[in-house]
């Protein structure tokens, strides 16, 4: 369970990104967090991995998210990503198991073995003693869900990641969250594209520097809340006539 009470972002002396938002997400679903650029979909996430300084309260399973950290995994958007440092597919992945084992302790033969069963997964197992320059921009997110994966968390965050990848790509991602949100897992998703609202994800949280809503699809993707977040700019055919 994830728990947000008054959470609010604000970055030096300018407005709010986030202000005042308070949600609980519960354990077993793939939630989608969308809303309009500079809505502060990205600073919701980074506040509760603490990757960002906020005000307010956020708790992980009832504790202060950085005592929860080894039971999530963070996906970050690949544009973020040096493409050009000197490391394979393989040893890339293996960083995911770094917060267990630790920086200094060599990886053991089952500890390798957990990476190539995870690339496997992601189909990326003939690709694991390329450089990760070599990757094409849907091969290089799916490296970096399997560095993810390998970790075994409970939580996992991602942003935005089907931007810029090919469709097998964003299939084989969507196959593998739905696989884990069956066996239990939560997972957060930083999310653009409408279209797939309805596809992809259990619950949505819909945010315009405020929260707007919080809930099932069926009860948040619908024309009047739709219009709080985007304006008038989108049209959702959808519910319009409520």
């Amino acid at each position: 369970m994830i728990t947000t009470k008054d959470l609010s972002v604000r970055y030096e002396a300018e407005q709010f990104a986030l202000e005042k938002v308070s949600v609980t997400i519960d354990h077993g679903n793939i939630v989608g967090i969308i809303g309009p650029n500079g809505a502060g979909k990205s600073s919701f996430m980074k506040a509760i991995l603490g990757l960002i300084s906020y005000d307010g309260q956020v708790l992980l399973d009832k504790e202060k998210g950085d005592k929860s950290q080894t039971s999530i995994a963070y996906v970050e958007q690949k544009s973020h990503i040096d493409y050009n440092f000197p490391i394979t597919v393989r040893e890339c992945v293996s960083l995911g198991l770094y917060k267990k084992v630790g920086l200094f302790r060599r990886l053991t033969k089952d500890d390798w073995s957990k990476v190539d069963a995870v690339l496997d997964q992601v189909g990326l197992l003939t690709f694991k003693d390329r450089s990760i320059k070599t990757l094409s921009g849907g091969q290089f997110q799916r490296m970096l869900v399997a560095r993810c994966l390998v970790q075994d968390a409970q939580t996992i965050f991602l942003d935005e990641p089907f931007i810029g990848i090919d469709l097998v790509s964003e299939n084989i991602i969507m196959d593998i969250l739905k696989s884990l949100r069956n066996q239990g897992r939560t997972i957060l998703v930083v999310h653009h594209d409408l279209s797939k609202v309805e596809g992809y994800f259990d619950m949505l949280l819909l945010l315009n520097k405020k929260m707007i809503a919080y809930g099932n699809v069926d009860d948040v993707f619908h024309a009047k809340f739709l219009k709080q977040a985007y304006g008038d700019r989108i049209f959702i055919e959808k519910g319009d006539d409520d």
